[in-house]
């Protein structure tokens, strides 16, 4: 079952951190913190830093991998990277979120 949706944009960025890093797969969780209680922590992690229960999404020559405690907050989650007049950034499109803070980097669920 997939948890969330990835664009070929954003396949497409992840594909280009995991080489640059060479590592094997870029990760997203949750952790507590910030001003709503939850922020997005993204970071690039090898294979044996999977755990039991992580989803993995493919995408191409890289992974995205969905840690297993943030898997029931992040369902149905479209995931996004887009180009701004400010910059480059990874958006994340979350129907479970009920508010999120001014800075727009805090949630709460």
């Amino acid at each position: 079952m997939t948890i969330c949706s990835v664009t070929e944009s954003a396949k497409s960025h992840i594909n280009k951190i995991c080489l640059q890093n060479n590592c094997y797969a870029v990760s997203l969780n949750l952790k507590g913190g910030g001003c709503a209680g939850f922020e997005y922590k993204w970071n690039t992690i090898d294979k044996e830093e999977i755990e039991s229960g992580d989803r993995i999404i493919e995408t191409g020559e890289g992974k995205l991998v969905i840690g297993k405690d943030s898997v029931p907050f992040l369902k149905g989650t479209e995931i996004d990277y887009v180009t701004e007049m400010l910059g480059s950034k990874m958006q994340i499109r979350n129907p479970n979120v009920e508010s999120a803070c001014g800075c727009g980097v805090s949630i709460s669920f």
